[in-house]
């Protein structure tokens, strides 16, 4: 009988017993699909797999309907891939929304479609995944099931990890057709998903992934009608499951340092970096970043400028932000995900960083010189959050400028910066930059953003002649405008470039415009290049479809390496930036709002508290919402929503006379006040709700953001009396109408030609 796995790591341990003792013995004992048989191997999915398992009625119910409707729910609305829980120790255990068989269903859903759009071409794909448990596993499965239908699968050798702007890059610059990622970037390590890339190299929206959903739903009809369907996985050794050409490409390192070296990595800054005499740390959750990212600096030639923290893969991230208490205080296994910038609070009500306090830095750092920049990236090496130590000296200034930080020892705090922060540093030195190059005024700039990210990126703007384009939170949004610009400058490109953002403006971009940034507030950025990168084939696009915290931490490392110079900190800059550029909006803050444990191992319970949390996001989100969907509908005046809002909220000391508008943005709601902002957004992969804020006082903006993204999402008496019953009940579709038309319109939906591969 199999044992339970065993770690070294205690907490690894308990995570790895709950898991076992929660499992079922039919689910223990189940191998419908012998991944670990190398050679050629199929399986019938039978009409009793799609059912419920019954011990005596149906013993081979695997509950794929059920399955299938949380999957294709989330494929409608996800912002970042399919993503869910997994049993980390038995894969194919359906009861959880990632699972082996769902994966190979929807691989071999993807394929069919791609087939028939393209028959009888030679289709390639690129193939990748990151550190967390089973990727490798998902990654030879996504290549089988390719391989047996024909298409042909670029996987790093020995399927190795590379990150998901790698991945995403090489499927924009070699041309094919797309490709598969797996990831939940910064989420629990029990967490897992697949982002599916197009040809452009950017995340499917909802309409390219409902193609595939549909051709799942014709594979159960099938399944139906005859009873059973056959799957076939190629051979693991398969010619179409391609290593040589990511072997031959370094991994496709040497094409993106390339690409870095016409954008973010000149010269101007990497002899910045080059001349910097003190070390930079890079804080590498989870170790996968460190086989791509390591390979970068060295051909860049500035690996000597940093020292390295976590090189070794570890799909427990090397226990960062993982607890044996709940927020709670209770006794059981938390997880708090890996992103660097989550605040929670204690039991006597105090503020800290639960995902950096498990760093250890008072530890890790207390060697390290005062002015140590710690730049911490995620396990698909996506997101970078930048701290450094000052002195204790700086508390005072810190708290005046809204920064955060962590107390190390006597003499040192470590800063943390949100990405709102750090991003505004970011772009305010890359324009310097470009400045100092003579390049800045040789285009018109812009910049896209989300709605939840800082007011003080559009303030910047305003004061630096950039043009902003606000989007729906996700970067397949930021993506989407690229290619409606892209499609304009192709076809017109000596005329001016409009393009429409999503609270309804018309945006002059001017004539050839060029992307100075694009990123949000989660952690993840892009930065344009001066000539249009180029495929190999003569696709050209004004910028890369995936974040990549390899293009923050070169320009971070090159403005800390300016910066140390003249003996002058991040924080010190930050504040300059702000006086600089007349910045009244300088304060932001995020509130997450869990509504239940991720990590409870027990399947059923989890499906319970998931569903019962959705329940409630939704309640939350459905109140304001409808709010945002009358409004627009003409039913109820700005004057309404004020009268709704205070009647409801006063109580809670919070005052809406100077709210200005209430408008649905793609998918949350964003309440504009004469000085501030607050968005509140479902979760489009979670039972969450997100409140953000943006304004001029940190403590007004946190305690609206806590106290609307906490409520209930109770109709009251005047919500009920303004808002008809029909009107609320269909403000969801209403919204997601109008979040499609955004998408559709101008959209670039030039057909991808597959070209004459060289490979």
């Amino acid at each position: 009988m199999r044992e339970c796995k065993v770690s070294e790591n205690k907490l690894e341990n308990e995570l790895f017993k709950s898991v076992w003792d929660k499992t079922p013995d039919y689910i223990k004992n189940m191998e419908l699909v012998k991944i670990e048989d190398e050679g050629e191997i199929s399986f019938l999915l039978k009409k009793e797999h799609l059912l419920p398992y019954d011990e005596v009625k149906n013993p081979e119910g695997l509950g794929l309907e059920e399955w299938f409707a949380g999957y294709e729910k989330e494929a409608k609305v996800s912002t970042a891939g399919i993503r869910g829980p997994q049993n980390i120790l038995f894969p194919q255990d359906t009861r959880f929304p990632i699972n082996l068989i769902g994966i190979i269903l929807a691989t071999l859903a993807k394929a069919l479609v791609a087939n028939e759009k393209y028959p009888d071409k030679r289709i390639v794909k690129v193939a990748g995944c990151e550190v967390r448990y089973n990727s490798k596993m998902f990654l030879d499965a996504i290549a089988r099931v390719q391989a047996a239908n024909g298409i042909q699968t670029l996987v790093p050798q020995g399927r190795k990890t590379i990150p998901i702007w790698l991945a995403s890059f090489l499927a924009f610059k070699l041309d094919l057709l797309g490709g598969e990622y797996i990831t939940s970037s910064h989420g629990i390590s029990v967490k897992n998903a697949t982002k599916d890339l197009n040809s452009q190299g950017s995340q499917y929206l909802p309409e390219e992934s409902m193609e595939f959903v549909e051709k799942i739903h014709e594979i159960f009809n099938k399944v139906r009608e005859n009873g059973s369907y056959e799957i076939k996985l190629s051979a693991t050794n398969n010619s179409l499951i391609n290593e040589e050409v990511m072997k031959n490409l370094n991994d496709g390192v040497d094409l993106y340092v390339e690409y870095l070296k016409s954008g973010v990595a000149k010269d101007i800054n990497l002899n910045k970096i080059k001349a910097f005499n003190s070390k930079i740390v890079i804080e590498n959750v989870g170790g996968s970043a460190y086989r791509t990212l390591s390979r970068v600096l060295a051909k860049l030639g500035i690996e000597d400028k940093f020292v390295w923290f976590n090189t070794e893969e570890d799909p427990f991230f090397h226990s960062i932000g993982k607890y044996d208490t709940t927020p709670k205080g209770e006794k059981a296994f938390y997880d708090y995900s890996v992103d660097a910038t989550v605040l929670a609070k204690k039991q006597d009500g105090t503020k800290y960083f639960p995902v950096i306090e498990t760093m250890h830095y008072d530890e890790k750092l207390a060697d390290y010189p005062i002015g140590t920049a710690v730049l911490i990236t995620d396990p698909d090496h996506d997101r970078l959050t930048i701290t450094q130590t000052e002195s204790v000296d700086r508390i005072d200034t810190l708290k005046k400028l809204g920064i955060d930080y962590i107390k190390l020892d006597d003499k040192k705090i470590l800063t943390v910066f949100t990405a709102n922060q750090a991003f505004l540093m970011l772009f305010d030195f890359w324009a310097k930059q470009l400045k100092k190059e003579n390049l800045w005024n040789n285009h018109p700039r812009f910049m896209i953003k989300t709605t939840a990210s800082a007011l003080s990126w559009d303030e910047w703007a305003r004061n630096n002649n950039v043009k902003v384009v606000n989007v729906p939170v996700g970067f397949k949004e930021i993506a989407n405008i690229m290619k409606k610009v892209e499609l304009k400058l192709k076809n017109n490109p000596n005329e001016e470039v409009f393009v429409d953002d999503v609270f309804g403006n018309s945006i002059n971009l001017g004539v050839n415009p060029r992307l100075l940034f694009g990123g949000e507030e989660s952690g993840g950025m892009i930065m344009g290049t001066e000539e249009l990168i180029q495929s190999l084939h003569g696709r050209r696009a004004i910028a890369m479809r995936e974040k990549s915290a390899t293009e923050a931490i070169i320009v971070a490392s090159a403005l800390i390496s300016t910066l140390a110079e003249k003996s002058v900190s991040l924080s010190e800059y930050l504040y300059q930036v702000f006086e600089d550029n007349k910045i009244i909006g300088r304060f932001d803050t995020r509130v997450d709002i869990a509504y239940y444990n991720e990590s409870e191992p027990d399947i059923e319970k989890l499906k319970k508290s998931k569903l019962a949390g959705e329940a409630m996001r939704t309640k939350n989100d459905m109140f304001y919402l409808s709010l945002a969907i009358a409004n627009k509908s003409g039913s109820i005046s700005v004057e309404d929503i004020k009268n709704i809002l205070n009647d409801k909220f006063n109580q809670d000391g919070l005052n809406f006379d100077s709210l200005k508008s209430v408008k649905f943005v793609g998918d949350g709601t964003y309440l504009e006040f004469t000085d501030k902002y607050i968005e509140i957004r479902p979760s489009g992969t979670d039972a969450k709700t997100k409140a953000y804020g943006g304004g001029l006082d940190k403590t007004d903006i946190e305690k609206y953001a806590n106290v609307l993204g906490n409520y209930s999402g109770d109709r009251t008496e005047l919500h009920t009396k303004l808002i008809s019953a029909a009107e609320y009940e269909n403000c969801k579709q209403t919204a997601l109408n109008d979040y499609l038309k955004f998408v559709d319109k101008d959209a670039n939906n030039e057909p991808f030609v597959i070209p004459d591969y060289k490979f």
